[in-house]
């Protein structure tokens, strides 16, 4: 249908950086000095127009789709939550107010990019009835 409700906030400021990490942790409940973006310098924050009724499933395919590309250019992702709780804050609001964002959006997450400190452990195994055939 066109929609096009998400939108992407890349944070590469090392001020507002460790802002978001903070206000993220916070939220999350982890003991003063934990980094939710495991030291990322990149955070892209996924946010989609409230009033599109499939806003969270098109936001949600965004960060499956940066996080894709990222692994093909040998970048490191990973998929932060707690951007609905950030955005529906005066934190957020004051973020989006920034950058002149008027439009109603709920944070959907964050892409974390940067360089992995090691290797990608294997997946782990699927269960029994993760795929059903007819």
């Amino acid at each position: 249908m066109g929609k096009q409700s998400p939108i992407i906030i890349t944070v590469t400021d090392k001020k507002l950086r460790g802002e978001l990490a903070e206000e993220n942790r916070k939220i999350g409940g982890w003991q003063e000095g934990f980094d939710p973006f495991y030291g990322a310098p990149v955070v892209l924050i996924v946010l989609a127009k409230k009033e599109v009724p499939t806003h969270v499933y098109d936001g949600s395919l965004v960060i499956g789709n940066l996080m894709n590309a990222a692994e093909s250019l040998g970048v490191g992702s990973i998929w932060i939550h707690r951007a609905k709780e950030e955005f529906d804050s005066d934190f957020g609001k004051g973020i989006l107010k920034q950058l002149g964002i008027d439009d109603d959006y709920e944070g959907i997450g964050h892409c974390a990019l940067g360089y992995a400190a090691e290797e990608a452990k294997g997946a782990a195994p699927r269960k029994d009835d993760y795929v059903y055939y007819i």
